[in-house]
């Protein structure tokens, strides 16, 4: 049985997972989500999500923001022993953060799909739209959990591919709707 490979990120309601953390991100709307009215709830499925992930996997950008935080965070203080990986082409391995657990450089679909063959156990991609975008269209993202926040964006980075493809279904697995908005929206991809 291969490995499950699952995107987890905050949304907009347009698609758009673009810089939501922070102003000085990218988009010209960053911080999307600071501006939506805290609810703990609403931030439960990131609490689950830590029982099921036994590996985490970035693209380059998204490691190079997250790692030297989320390495010294007490908030993510569960995810420093995890086996890391990051998909690039042009990383090098001597720009790995140091003190995060161990980290594997993968250069290709390919390299992932022969991991997701090989263990066990959910491996989660944070962040990283263009990684998410590329392993959909290879077929190799088998869920999506979203927290879907109550914004319209307009323009941004979707985790959603734009390429032409055929239809592709999803099956709802769980979803809740929070007071302050935000709804929760767990699909598996069929195949």
């Amino acid at each position: 049985m291969a490995r499950e490979l699952v995107w987890t990120g905050f949304i907009s309601l347009d698609g758009v997972m673009d810089s939501p953390g922070a102003t000085s991100e990218v988009h010209p709307s960053g911080g999307w989500v600071m501006r939506t009215p805290f609810d703990e709830a609403a931030f439960s499925l990131k609490g689950d999500e830590l029982g099921e992930t036994t590996a985490l996997m970035f693209g380059r950008r998204s490691y190079e923001a997250f790692a030297p935080v989320w390495r010294d965070s007490e908030n993510h203080a569960a995810y420093r022993d995890l086996p890391k990986y990051v998909v690039s082409t042009s990383l090098d391995s001597d720009a790995l953060v140091e003190g995060w657990g161990p980290t594997t450089l993968l250069r290709s679909e390919a390299d992932v799909a022969a991991l997701k063959d090989g263990g066990r156990g959910a491996i989660f991609i944070h962040g990283s739209g263009e990684l998410a975008r590329r392993l959909f269209d290879a077929g190799l993202i088998d869920r999506y959990n979203l927290l879907v926040f109550p914004v319209l964006l307009g323009a941004g980075k979707s985790i959603f591919s734009r390429h032409e493809h055929g239809e592709q279904r999803l099956v709802l697995r769980e979803s809740e709707a929070y007071r302050n908005g935000v709804v929760k929206a767990v699909y598996d991809v069929t195949r």
